[in-house]
């Protein structure tokens, strides 16, 4: 079995929100060998590999890391897009928003047994306020009913100064309209690429961004310890 290398970077955010001292496995073929006695401090480890290194997934589990899912990231190229009817989302719509997120994501990877149960809609819901004020993701579409209340959303990070990434996106039944406010938000930015990842198992969610033009671009693995 081969060894596992690398260092433990904390994650001081996720060990606030969540209440658990985390880190993650941050993997280097020069670092030094990591050891039981590297773990022990920590009450959440987390791992990403690709699904392609079946040693490292090996020698992972072996150290008591467990498999808890499977992701895909994929790419799709920004040509020119229509413009759309979506809004940008204001702190009002931040209640509205939270309840959507957290029915949609109730099974992320933070899910039970790793976190409490209610851990994973609270996280993302977190997540698309900080959207919305422009935190972490840089802003946040929204699509409306006659009435203005929010069918669905998209939040938006741009990466650089080509490459911009989906963070969140839900609404049954929109996912045409949310692919294409986002290609038109990267278009408008002179962006090239949109990235999105997905979980493996969301087969819904994989048909929609490759019928928007996505390609795969890689696959991985989250373990936890």
């Amino acid at each position: 079995m081969s060894p596992l290398r690398g260092s433990l970077e904390p994650l001081a955010w996720e060990s606030q929100f969540f209440g658990i001292s985390s880190a993650i496995v941050r993997f280097s073929d020069n670092a030094p060998e990591l050891t039981l006695a590297d773990f022990l401090p920590w009450q959440r480890l987390q791992a990403k590999i690709p699904a392609g290194c079946a040693d490292l997934l090996d020698a992972l589990q072996q150290s008591g890391f467990q498999l808890v899912e499977g992701e895909v990231d994929l790419t799709i190229a920004v040509g020119l897009h229509r413009a759309t009817e979506a809004d940008r989302a204001t702190a009002q719509d931040i209640p509205a928003l939270r309840q959507m997120a957290a029915l949609a994501f109730a099974q992320s990877r933070f899910r039970s047994p790793w976190y409490a149960m209610e851990d994973s809609g609270r996280f993302y819901a977190q997540w698309v306020e900080n959207a919305v004020k422009g935190t972490f993701d840089h802003e946040c579409l929204v699509f409306r009913d006659p009435d203005g209340a929010i069918q669905a959303f998209v939040s938006l990070r741009q990466l650089n100064d080509s490459e911009a990434r989906i963070g969140l996106l839900a609404g049954r039944g929109m996912g045409d309209k949310l692919m294409q406010a986002a290609l038109n938000w990267a278009q408008q930015r002179q962006l090239s690429i949109l990235r999105v990842a997905t979980q493996m198992g969301n087969t819904a969610a994989l048909k929609r961004y490759i019928a928007s033009g996505a390609n795969v671009d890689a696959t991985a693995y989250w373990l936890y310890r």
